[in-house]
């Protein structure tokens, strides 16, 4: 994200900085036309498809559960709506954090370019991440996960979900492609964009794939795993970029990404191997959405641990280029103490974290 020069004369309407510049009330103004639509019989069933979450059941109630009915959730193309929808608030919300906090915080602070966009990207990722945390772990503890983990392959096909469960399968596939427009809004270099491409081509394809295998349970238990790990990251790069000599938190994510590339592989072949391999029903159904046959299950724990060891490969090569770095920052100090310290310090620390994803 380059820095964003403010001059006083207005650009042309509907010109590329004009665009740039307004996107956030454009957007608002495309979500405030569905929110209208709710108001009016004509437009209402309309508006309703893109506000509102779809495909819902009401359950009777039974002895065993609770008086009251329950109303659940399934999936299906309108939710493709639900999703743009969000999208657009994804983008509004980006907006507000950008202008009324990190940009604050960047005048303040003197950042170069470079630290600028680390440090906006880290504020936007760490915002988000904390509040999937704390949403995803609310949804954890009420449907008992915790207690009872052999929820996560028992009753397969989870294909009925509470509200909270597919709202929040809906908000994280709403933020993921609302960061495809934000490559052009944020003004990413070139040579970030594939790298950002695949970042948010990862995300995506993994939390569709759990929530159209309706594998929802071992999906959200996994988001909530791998986010706090993140979270830790972007927080400590936060920390890093205010004063370079804060690098504890880097040394504790460091060891709990290790732990939590284990337990998502922990976690996948207990329920995927091991509770769905022995599970009763292993036909494929479209209508019903079982897929739990072999194939599937191979696909499935294939693409988790082709990812684990893409991301162990990245983090390992980071390692060794920062202790390389370290290494040959260490051999000049002791000859030049007075004349190299500062100057080198300074540069190579803020290469060492600010280029990790």
């Amino acid at each position: 994200m380059a820095i964003r020069k403010k001059s006083t004369k207005s650009p042309p309407v509907l010109s590329h900085e004009f665009i740039l510049q307004n996107h956030a009330d454009i957007v608002s103004c495309v979500a405030m036309v569905f929110l209208l639509g709710l108001m009016f019989e004509i437009t209402a069933k309309a508006s309703i498809i893109f506000v509102t979450l779809q495909y819902n059941v009401t359950l009777a109630a039974t002895e065993e559960q609770a008086a009251e009915s329950a109303s659940l959730y399934y999936y299906g193309i309108k939710d493709l709506a639900t999703v743009f929808f969000y999208m657009l608030v994804a983008i509004i919300i980006h907006a507000i954090i950008q202008e009324y906090v990190l940009d604050k915080i960047n005048r303040r602070m003197h950042f170069s370019k470079t630290k600028h966009s680390k440090f906006n990207e880290s504020g936007q990722l760490s915002a988000f991440y904390l509040f999937s945390c704390i949403w995803g772990t609310f949804i954890l503890i009420s449907e008992n996960y915790i207690s009872d983990p052999t929820i996560l392959w028992r009753a397969y096909p989870h294909n009925l979900m509470t509200f909270q469960m597919k709202f929040f399968y809906i908000a994280q596939l709403a933020y993921w492609f609302h960061a495809f427009p934000e490559l052009y809004f944020q003004k990413t270099k070139k040579e970030d964009i594939p790298r950002q491409l695949v970042y948010i081509g990862l995300y995506l394809f993994h939390i569709a794939g759990a929530y159209l295998l309706n594998l929802n349970h071992l999906g959200l238990v996994l988001l909530v795993l791998h986010y706090f790990v993140e979270f830790l990251f972007h927080i400590s790069r936060l920390f890093y970029f205010s004063d370079e000599k804060y690098q504890k938190g880097f040394s504790l994510w460091a060891v709990l990404f290790v732990l939590g590339r284990l337990l998502t592989l922990i976690l996948s072949v207990l329920t995927v191997g091991f509770g769905l391999a022995r599970a009763e029903n292993q036909k494929l159904d479209f209508s019903a959405g079982n897929f739990n046959v072999l194939a599937v299950r191979i696909a499935v724990l294939a693409s988790i641990c082709i990812t684990q060891a893409f991301m162990m490969w990245k983090f390992i090569n980071f390692q060794l280029r920062r202790w390389r770095e370290h290494s040959t920052f260490q051999a000049p100090t002791v000859k030049k103490k007075p004349t190299v310290t500062k100057g080198r310090s300074s540069r190579k620390g803020t290469g060492l974290y600010s280029k990790m994803v």
